[in-house]
């Protein structure tokens, strides 16, 4: 019982997974339901001829979300640390997109030198004693070339500074408006594409709260140990520094302070994006995409540290801003009923290709095959410029029923019996002799000459089969056709069906099967009385994959069936 509740419940969530992920058939630029209101004018005119572009289907939105390395580059050497992003993305046209994307990062940072020109800096000089807190430090060198921190201001001699390690932890929240640009999706020699390469650009604003992990607990760390030793790679330092460190971040960094304005306690700037990234179509609703994202920021303190450290004792303003990137694998979704896919999926020139292969809509002129003579019989294939009225064969030439040389639409004697010609211009003969005993010898040997099928049915054509088959091909077939029209052309006539070769059992057999095979077809499939036929098989002097079609002599008489020689070699 058990397993079938969770066959079913099994069952049910694949028919929820594949009603979720079924894809929608793309629909033709024919399809109504697929096109908005406002361009059904332009479907409509496009149905009916009078507009030569089909209107733009509507196409589903693209929802996304992402997740990867976040980073800031800027003053202190960065690590990279987690982003999240989501965004909705519309076509409005087969190459140009854009998108509303919402960025979350958190970047952090630690350098693995140390320093010692931090006074300005707030996150760390807060924890100065208080006559070393100046706003102009300038070293000099002391007695005994010991050196010394000279406060430019009120001239106090200090010590030097404590060694620290520069870090930082950064939220960062971005909403940004992205122009998108398709780079592949217009094929000259695919239908479709799997792939699709895109790049964007576009701008949008984003808040930050940077914080520095400067005490431990409310002790300022002592970094003496660490910036004592002469550590090979940066690698080593930044374990020593992480072994030491926790990761409160309670200090806060460097900031615009009142100068910019805010947005939920944290500095709002404006900022710009460009990036490039890559997807791949798993189906026709959903796709995986790989993308690298550059925020560009006015801003200097997104890593909390404004100030280059030069020499010992000095520390100036830089001249750069910082930026973030943002690295990123994402699953994509297209949504929307009665839509095609995203254009940026589809080919915009799959219509005209369609068109050209197979024209439904384009205007072909019917073409016009010249009749000069007009006798139904196109000039190029006409072998005379007949006169008006004058009956023709299927070669455009008058017809001359009984071969006078006048043509029927000009002869006053229609049939003219060979031995009353030569004849007049009106087609009219001058017979020899008054009565009839002149001309009786010549009906005999018309009437023996009319008894001869071979003479009224012409030269018939022969059947091919394919070596040791016996199977009609579509050729065979026509051949059949052909012979079986001239048949019932002349319903007097029998035929001779004539196979060959006979020197073994096998060859005998074979021979029989051809020739039963020529008048099974012709009976069956033509509807020729099977009482016209004369079976005869085996003969020499032929092919053996060859029947011979012939009429029959005068008075010629053979049976129309045989029984096979060796029936049961057929049947092996």
């Amino acid at each position: 019982m058990a397993s079938k509740k969770y066959t079913l419940l099994a069952g049910t969530l694949c028919l929820l997974f594949s009603s979720a992920f079924s894809q929608a058939q793309i629909r033709s630029y024919e399809d109504s339901s697929v096109i908005p209101t406002k361009r059904m004018p332009q479907y409509t005119e496009f149905m009916n001829g009078t507009n030569n572009y089909p209107a733009k289907p509507r196409n589903q939105w693209e929802v996304g979300i992402k997740a990867g390395m976040f980073r800031v580059s800027g003053d202190v050497a960065s690590q990279f640390a987690p982003g999240f992003a989501a965004h909705v993305r519309k076509a409005f046209g087969y190459v140009f997109s854009m998108r509303l994307e919402y960025t979350y990062g958190i970047a952090k940072g630690l350098d693995w030198t140390s320093n010692q020109n931090y006074a300005k800096n707030p996150a760390w000089g807060a924890n100065l004693p208080v006559a070393q807190r100046y706003s102009a430090p300038v070293a000099t060198t002391g007695p005994g070339g010991v050196r010394q921190i000279v406060s430019s201001t009120t001239g106090t001699i200090g010590t030097p500074f404590d060694p620290v390690f520069y870090n930082y932890k950064t939220n960062v929240n971005d909403l940004s408006l992205e122009g998108v640009f398709t780079l592949n999706n217009i094929r000259f020699h695919k239908a479709k594409t799997g792939i699709t390469l895109y790049g964007f650009a576009g701008f949008g604003g984003m808040t930050y709260n940077t914080k520095v992990n400067a005490l431990n607990g409310s002790t300022k760390y002592n970094f003496s140990s660490i910036a004592g030793n002469v550590y090979k790679n940066r690698k080593d330092t930044r374990k020593a520094l992480k072994a030491m460190m926790d990761k409160s971040y309670e200090t806060p960094a460097d900031n615009q302070g009142d100068r910019r304005p805010k947005l939920f306690g944290n500095t709002f700037k404006p900022s710009g994006t460009i990036g490039a990234g890559i997807a791949y179509k798993i189906s026709k609703k959903v796709n995986i995409a790989l993308e690298d994202r550059v925020g560009i920021v006015k801003d200097d303190l997104l890593d909390g540290q404004r100030w280059q450290e030069q020499a010992w004792g000095d520390a100036s303003l830089t001249g750069d801003y910082d930026s973030y990137n943002f690295l990123s694998l994402g699953l994509n979704i297209n949504i929307g009923a009665k839509s095609v896919e995203p254009l940026w999926w589809v080919n915009p020139l799959d219509y005209a290709y369609a068109e050209i292969r197979n024209p439904k809509k384009m205007n072909i002129p019917k073409p016009v095959l010249p009749d000069s003579d007009g006798d139904g019989v196109t000039d190029q294939f006409d072998r005379e410029q007949t006169p008006a009225g004058c009956p023709v064969d299927s070669h455009g030439v008058s017809r001359d029923t009984d071969g006078d040389g006048v043509p029927d639409c000009k002869d006053k004697e229609l049939v003219t019996p060979t031995y009353c010609q030569p004849v007049d211009a009106d087609g009219v003969g001058k017979c020899p002799c008054p009565d009839s005993s002149c001309i009786t010898p010549y009906l005999k040997g018309l009437e023996k000459k009319d008894n001869d099928c071979s003479t009224k049915l012409g030269a018939l054509p022969s059947v091919s089969f394919k070596a040791g088959k016996n199977d009609l091909t579509e050729d065979a077939k026509a051949v059949l056709a052909m012979v079986a029209a001239k048949m019932k052309n002349s319903p007097e006539c029998k035929v001779v069906v004539i196979g060959y070769c006979a020197s073994d059992k096998k060859q005998q057999q074979l021979s029989w099967d051809h020739v039963n095979k020529v008048i099974t077809y012709l009976v069956e499939k033509e509807g020729i009385s099977a009482d016209r036929f004369i079976f005869n098989y085996g003969q020499e002097g032929g092919d053996c994959n060859t029947v011979d079609i012939r009429g029959a002599a005068a008075n010629e008489e053979g049976p129309n069936t045989v029984a096979p020689p060796h029936p049961n070699l057929r049947k092996k």
